[in-house]
């Protein structure tokens, strides 16, 4: 038995999935696959070099089943993957996936996606101590080709958005890794908390003034971007995309403090390329990649010329794509 589930990248709507607001992630090509076979004991092995430690993740998501009496028998899995490892394209969301439709169907059991998208992202909380929203459990499982997915994280509704024909996603890998347990992520959650706590909110979510407080500017202003970049894609406006993304990555650097100077030079270096509509550091931050949306015509140009200006970069050019599922054989 062979189970894929994708890595993503988020349009815009960073650091906002917990604390209640709206995010539009998308699912990419890059993906990890687990292919499971019958064994007297339970092993799991990669072909992929990740670093020390990625099997508590696996583990992680086997205890969370196993609270939910899913009788999992022992398997040996080998696991393989395209995505890079500390790029912030949610190579952990897609581990944890992988390893669940695995483990599940092993057991002869079914569960929805959102449940599973849940259990996945507490096995991270609580095995590997990063306190994450559920956005990339959530998209490794919902992507739709050549759609971004709205997702309210507070009551997890959700809906597919077509991206307009002639865009095309390049990823940028500044090549600085990240690693967000032992980051200052956990941190900007609990100065999130203390925000909402100080305005009198449950989350930031509700708030509609800042109070002063940068964190909470942050995400009041990236949840209204969220939605007006729902309205510029299915109006096509490319200009509005634009200004929303550079908005969004200069909150990010500015009243967020998540970007570093590799991100802030690889999307300064973007302004230069042939094709741009937008840039913006996605993910976690602290390193990581940027997302540029790109002129379709102009994609293999703009992936050119921003190698030359950054040289020692990764380019991967990509399209939305569909979330996790069995493989064929």
């Amino acid at each position: 038995m062979k189970f894929r589930a994708p890595g993503r990248v988020n349009l815009i709507g960073e650091h906002t999935d917990y604390n209640d607001g709206y995010v539009l992630p998308v699912a990419i090509e890059m993906e990890t696959v687990a292919t499971a076979r019958p064994a007297a004991a339970m092993r799991f092995s990669s072909t992929s070099n990740p670093p020390p430690g990625w099997e508590s993740y696996v583990l992680g998501v086997e205890k969370q089943l196993r609270r939910r009496a899913v009788p999992i028998p022992n398997l040996d899995i080998e696991f393989s993957s395209t995505l890079p490892i500390g790029a912030g394209l949610s190579s952990s969301a897609a581990l944890e996936v992988s390893a669940a439709l695995a483990f599940i169907a092993a057991a002869g059991f079914e569960l929805p996606a959102m449940e599973i998208a849940k259990l996945c992202q507490q096995a991270e909380i609580e095995t590997v101590g990063l306190a994450c929203g559920i956005m990339d459990q959530f998209i490794s499982l919902h992507g739709r080709a050549n759609h971004a997915i709205l997702l309210d994280c507070r009551n997890l509704a959700w809906r597919p958005v077509a991206i307009p024909e002639g865009i095309t996603l390049v990823i940028a890998d500044t090549g600085v890794k990240h690693a967000l347990a032992s980051s200052e992520y956990n941190t900007r959650r609990k100065e999130c908390e203390a925000a909402g706590a100080a305005l009198g909110v449950k989350s930031l979510r509700d708030a509609t003034h800042d109070g002063g407080y940068k964190r909470a500017r942050h995400i009041i202003t990236e949840n209204a971007r969220v939605l007006s970049f729902v309205e510029a894609l299915a109006t096509d406006d490319r200009r509005a995309l634009g200004e929303l993304m550079a908005a969004s990555h200069e909150s990010l650097c500015t009243d967020y403090e998540v970007s570093c100077h590799e991100l802030d030079a690889m999307v300064a270096a973007a302004q230069q390329c042939p094709g741009l509509i937008g840039a913006r550091m996605t993910g976690g931050g602290f390193g990581g990649s940027t997302i540029n949306l790109v002129e379709t015509s102009e994609a293999n140009a703009f992936a050119t010329k921003l190698a030359e200006l950054y040289p020692g970069v990764s380019i991967h050019v990509t399209k939305a794509a569909n979330g996790a599922g069995r493989q064929s054989p």
